[in-house]
């Protein structure tokens, strides 16, 4: 079947992730609901902690990621949205404050005072990633989310900021356009997991998303319908797998099908007389062994991590204000038990977080383990431009297009990224 170009109301999200690379291809209908008409998804192979390691193989993953994704949606990508995480991450609150030209407050005050909000210094080898507005003030009156027509003379912006390693996001960069892919924009992972599974009220009432991923574990703090604080705690998914692989001697592919089938976060919840077999290291034959004895393993490792991620919004200031609670999602959340113990460390309500929002194959991508790529496809309709629909469809040549945005475009739009390093 011959695919057709990807149109203007047609946005792709790339999940690349340290233990998967996620590709979804969404079609935004005229009445603004986002259809997903197809999918992909392959083991990660290149990266460690959310950081590109082995270009070749990462390159190799997006791509099958991508080829899945487009034989289903009989689409051919061309521009994507990407997820970025990482340790490298970092975040912090400022301000900044100009005079209101004409009185009324118009766009250009708000570029102003949006550009004053991020003159501080930061360190070489970061760029700004995301530049979050929280809450407005004129003349001292605050609290205002949308300050244009409103009469003043001063203005004040209290913003969240973002930013990444220049390195790490050129080699998502690269890996994507050696797939033959432009990239349309680089976005904070919980800010697009954020997108599709946290509810305006949650937003308002107070709320801590924990996206628990294959390499890092990525929060983001939300009250007063504004983003207050980001963070990532480098234990995650892959420090389960590797202790059971050395607790039970296994091999680590083992380690991560045990986990899959017969992990559980906490002890009361199995059956203590229930056995899994564990496959042996090298010849030696397959043993059976109890599965409390498996959950002895993983249960102290996560209390260690729901144990950091209180740390952290103590540490912060914001635990006294999530009266909405704890919403946890990405793949290593759907671990047996872990919402029970989430709920036993931080004394607060805790539920799973599944992408909402979307039609289409939606039975398909109803997963915590989704929620960045949906909420990639959702940021997508937020910030992209004029969207055409009806387009005349036209068969695909064969190939991708060669008119791809270079990358010094696309490091334009990510408010000039990287400028200095080409």
């Amino acid at each position: 079947m011959a695919r057709k170009q990807q149109a203007s109301n047609t946005v792709v999200g790339l999940d690349i992730g340290t233990s998967k690379i996620a590709a979804i291809i969404g079609k935004i209908r005229p009445d603004g609901e986002i259809e997903v008409v197809g999918m992909g998804s392959h083991p990660s192979r290149g990266l460690k902690k959310g950081v590109v390691v082995n270009i070749d193989s990462t390159v190799e993953s997006i791509q099958r990621a991508i080829d899945e994704a487009e034989r289903m949606s009989g689409y051919t990508a061309q521009n994507v949205y990407v997820g970025i995480a990482g340790s490298h991450v970092k975040s912090f609150n400022s301000n900044g404050m100009v005079a209101i030209r004409n009185q009324d407050v118009q766009a250009d005050d708000i570029a102003r005072v949006m550009d004053a909000a991020q003159t501080i210094a930061i360190p070489g080898d970061q760029r700004v990633l995301h530049i979050l507005s929280q809450e407005y003030i004129i003349d001292n009156q605050g609290g205002i989310r949308e300050p244009i027509g409103m009469s003043g003379v001063r203005l004040e912006a209290k913003v969240h900021m973002v930013t990444g390693s220049v390195s790490a996001a050129q080699n998502i960069i690269k890996c994507v356009e050696r797939c033959g892919l432009g990239v349309a924009d680089i976005i904070l992972e919980q800010l697009a997991s954020s997108e599709a599974v946290l509810s305006e009220d949650e937003k308002e009432l107070g709320v801590c998303l924990v996206d628990i991923g294959g390499g890092t574990t990525d929060i983001a703090v939300f009250h007063n319908g504004a983003i207050r604080h980001t963070a990532v705690i480098s234990v995650a998914g892959d420090q389960v797998t590797n202790d059971i692989a050395v607790a039970l001697r296994t091999p680590t592919q083992a380690a991560e099908e045990i986990k899959r089938k017969y992990a559980c976060a906490l002890q009361q919840l199995i059956n203590k007389d229930e056995e899994i077999e564990v496959p042996s290291v090298g010849d030696r034959p397959a043993r059976c062994l109890s599965r409390r004895t498996l959950v002895e393993v993983i249960e102290p490792r996560f209390e260690e991590l729901f144990q950091l991620i209180q740390s952290e919004l103590r540490s912060s200031g914001f635990e006294d204000v999530l009266a909405a609670g704890i919403v946890l999602t990405g793949g290593s959340s759907l671990i047996e038990g872990a919402v029970e113990l989430a709920e036993e460390v931080f004394h607060m309500p805790v539920r799973l977080g599944y992408p909402q929002g979307v039609v289409g194959l939606k039975d398909e991508v109803n997963s915590p383990a989704y929620a960045t790529t949906v909420g990639l496809l959702m940021y997508a309709k937020e910030h992209m431009g004029e969207i055409v629909f009806d387009e005349p469809e036209k068969p695909a040549k064969p190939g991708r297009k060669a008119n791809l945005p270079s990358a010094g475009s696309v490091l334009e739009r990510m408010k000039n990224w990287f400028k200095s390093s080409f």
